[in-house]
């Protein structure tokens, strides 16, 4: 994964502008995640918090663990998640010890290759108790060329279709569905076998 260093101040507006429907997005996330009886979270790519804000909405009183690559995105995540055990790392080295009830993740995986996602997959299956679940937020290359909203540079940005995500969950050890899609974001859930 290459380097890249994001500004925490302009992040939800710079964000906004690229992704019409991040608001959106991010709420089909959190609801992904309805049902689990989260006692311990895991969130891979934390930013700023705004995904763990929802999704702690729904899970109030769940532990949370999370990673991110950049410092001042945990600094600023760390003022949204003050009880949160929050950990600078890439997805590319090990995870936290689990086990956890619920990992996700959103608009950071798509920054692997196609074997460090299967890779990844394999590492969260291990991470996960026996039907825990997996929410992975992301963009994809869509199905229909017109529907790519969202400027990729395939050097930082390396977003693989849901066919061969859904594929590789599976190959992981997960029962995986598509819950949510527009235009070139999807939202997967995978339940660990």
């Amino acid at each position: 994964m290459a380097e890249m260093e994001w500004n925490p101040d302009r992040y939800l507006d710079a964000i906004r502008a690229e992704i019409p429907s991040y608001d959106d997005f991010q709420e089909a996330v959190a609801r992904a995640t309805e049902g689990v009886e989260a006692v311990s979270v895991l969130e891979l790519g934390v930013g700023t918090g705004e995904t763990a804000r929802r999704v702690q909405a729904l899970h109030p009183g769940a532990t949370w663990t999370g990673i991110d690559a950049s410092e001042p995105m945990l600094r600023r995540a760390m003022d949204a998640l003050p009880d949160a055990d929050l950990r600078n790392s890439r997805l590319e080295e090990s995870l936290p010890d689990g086990p956890f009830d619920l990992v996700v993740s959103a608009l950071a995986i798509h920054h692997l290759d196609g074997s460090g996602k299967r890779d990844l997959f394999r590492r969260i299956g291990d991470a996960l108790r026996p039907g825990g679940v997996f929410v992975l937020g992301d963009v994809v290359v869509p199905e229909r060329p017109e529907d790519a909203q969202i400027e990729i540079d395939w050097v930082v940005d390396l977003p693989d279709r849901v066919g061969d995500q859904l594929a590789w969950l599976d190959d992981a050890g997960f029962e995986a569905e598509l819950v949510w899609s527009h235009r070139d974001l999807a939202v997967l859930r995978g339940t660990r076998r």
